[in-house]
């Protein structure tokens, strides 16, 4: 859980050393830090063009002139985390194409924890056609000989089934292209991302990509469903927007601590699709102390009703059980069917146990 810069910048002006600081100190004063998030990441375009005399990473001197290590000791005051970005190519994905790793892993990882660094997202552009494998393995061991707790990021788009050879090479992988602030964009993620449920797992999950929230190409309606369904699908929460700019209903939707319990839930299992017939999703993750969180999700363009059963989502038998509205934050008792009339692109996000006598 953390921040990225990305989908509310990309390489644009407003990324620098005062957006990323007044993003740490918002992320405490709103009490998303008490929700969860920790880490504050760098994406694209905080290094310079070229590489110093000696090889060395070198940071934008407009965008960060106290350099990376300043930036990491301030987000670090704040009780949070400092991820950077790179590329496991020559160049990193932005048209100018900022220093990649490839070939620099070792020297680059040891800047990074030398820095302070404790998150890297590895990206894919500029790979001049070698293995994937092979290039993420090598980062993994670079980032393990600097000693320093370094979580790893494989951001190869899903173009190798990371999913089958990543979860001993990171800590989570991107199983998509890129998300983009649109109803069609997220759901087609959904879609591809659901199926990979018997992959992730404690310490390895599928990573989706990075929330939309706020940005204001969806209402917050699907905003809501976007985040319920990343929640279910226990997926890294990466706030995508600008803090600074932020709504109240955004910060309402990014900081619903029983939405972020579900994706937090330590067991670690990624939400199964029990239905989708006709638009009509019924999505259930298995949580630790026995209840489920249902997900009911309507794709279509107007409201419906959409129902499953206590036994259908894994419950075991019992007399009576408790629907929690993790949104309406309201409670209900079912003999067990569970059901919703859901709005257009809207999500009704449950948590369900079975009573005891």
């Amino acid at each position: 859980m953390g921040f990225d810069n990305w989908n509310s910048t990309q390489c644009g002006p407003g990324f620098d050393e005062a957006m990323v600081e007044g993003i740490a100190d918002l992320i405490v004063t709103k009490g998303l830090k008490d929700a969860g998030y920790r880490y504050v990441n760098l994406d694209d375009c905080w290094a310079f063009p070229l590489r110093s005399l000696t090889g060395k990473l070198v940071p934008d001197p407009v965008r960060f002139p106290h350099g990376i290590k300043a930036v990491a000791e301030y987000v670090h005051a704040k009780g949070l985390k400092l991820g950077i970005y790179t590329s496991a190519g020559l160049r990193t994905c932005d048209l100018i194409g900022m220093p990649g790793a490839l070939g620099h892993e070792y020297s680059d990882a040891r800047q990074f924890a030398d820095w302070g660094v404790d998150y890297v997202k590895y990206d894919n552009c500029n790979n001049l056609g070698v293995d994937a494998v092979a290039r993420y393995t090598t980062m993994r061991d670079a980032l393990k000989a600097t000693g320093r707790p370094i979580v790893y990021s494989i951001c190869e788009w899903g173009e190798n089934k990371p999913w089958e050879w990543a979860p001993d090479v990171g800590n989570l992988w991107r199983t998509t292209g890129d998300i983009s602030d649109n109803w069609p964009s997220m759901l087609s993620i959904v879609k591809q991302n659901l199926p990979l449920a018997p992959y992730a797992g404690p310490g390895h999950w599928n990573d989706p990509d990075m929330l939309e929230v706020g940005n204001g190409g969806m209402t917050d309606t699907e905003y809501r469903s976007h985040f319920s369904l990343w929640s279910v699908m226990a997926a890294p929460l990466l706030i995508g927007t600008d803090l600074r700019k932020a709504t109240p209903a955004t910060f309402d939707i990014l900081g619903n601590a029983e939405v972020i319990a579900v994706d937090q839930d330590p067991l670690g299992k990624q939400g199964t699709v029990v239905d989708d017939t006709d638009g009509r999703w019924v999505i259930a993750k298995e949580m630790a102390d026995g209840s489920r969180a249902v997900a009911l999700f309507n794709e279509s363009g107007t409201a419906r009703q959409i129902s499953t059963t206590a036994a259908a989502v894994g419950l075991p038998g019992a007399g009576s059980y408790t629907l929690r509205d993790l949104w309406r934050h309201t409670e209900g008792h079912s003999a067990g069917t569970i059901t919703a009339t859901v709005p257009a692109h809207g999500t009704a996000l449950l948590r369900v146990s079975a009573d005891t006598v």
